[in-house]
């Protein structure tokens, strides 16, 4: 006789028909900040630095939190902590600089997301107009003006208008997923029209 709980794993997983393993996902018995954090690591996204000058030096964190939002007219959003102390800094600058980090950018992506004063230590960097701050390396870089602020609980979401942009479109970027950096897989087998 099958045991409830064997049953239930094996509902969880089956075989679509093709014969791929289907994974359905378990309930979770509380709903803690601990089990929200591991289930937003499920999904992948980029890192984004985003930095101004500040008083003659150069001010910046890094956001996993980056999404595109508008064509017309240019608009993206990132999501900020409302405990951030560098957050209130930024958000006083004219213009911000967003560059989203390339494949290998982990210790300009740790940097930036310390703690330290000095967070451009070893950082290559350079100031754009009106004080927008790029990092090196980066796959793509925005020029934004804030345009909004929304609170959202522990966080601030943060609308942007892209004033300028650049890019390297072959360039892979920085893909943090399941609380590690990880690489694309850039190989042709691996790819799935859209």
């Amino acid at each position: 006789m099958i045991s409830m709980v064997n049953r239930e794993r094996a509902d969880r997983v089956q075989r679509d028909a093709v014969g791929a393993v289907e994974r359905r996902p378990e309930p979770v018995a509380a709903l803690t900040e601990t089990n929200l954090r591991e289930a937003f690591a499920c999904f992948p996204s980029g890192v984004i630095a985003v930095c101004g000058m500040d008083g003659g030096g150069p001010v910046g964190m890094a956001v996993s939190s980056f999404t595109s939002v508008s064509l017309a007219p240019p608009l993206v959003s990132v999501c900020l902590q409302t405990s951030s102390r560098t957050w209130p800094r930024l958000r006083a600058l004219p213009r911000l600089g967003l560059s989203v980090l390339g494949e290998g950018q982990d210790a300009v992506c740790r940097a930036l997301a310390g703690s330290g004063e000095d967070r451009f230590a070893g950082v290559r960097w350079e100031e754009g107009e009106q004080g927008a701050v790029f990092v090196h390396g980066a796959v793509t870089w925005f020029d934004c003006t804030l345009r909004a602020e929304l609170p959202a609980g522990d966080h601030a979401i943060a609308l942007l208008e892209v004033g300028r942009l650049w890019t390297v479109p072959a360039a892979d970027p920085l893909v943090f997923h399941g609380s590690r950096f990880r690489r694309l897989d850039s190989g042709e087998r691996s790819a799935v029209p859209a």
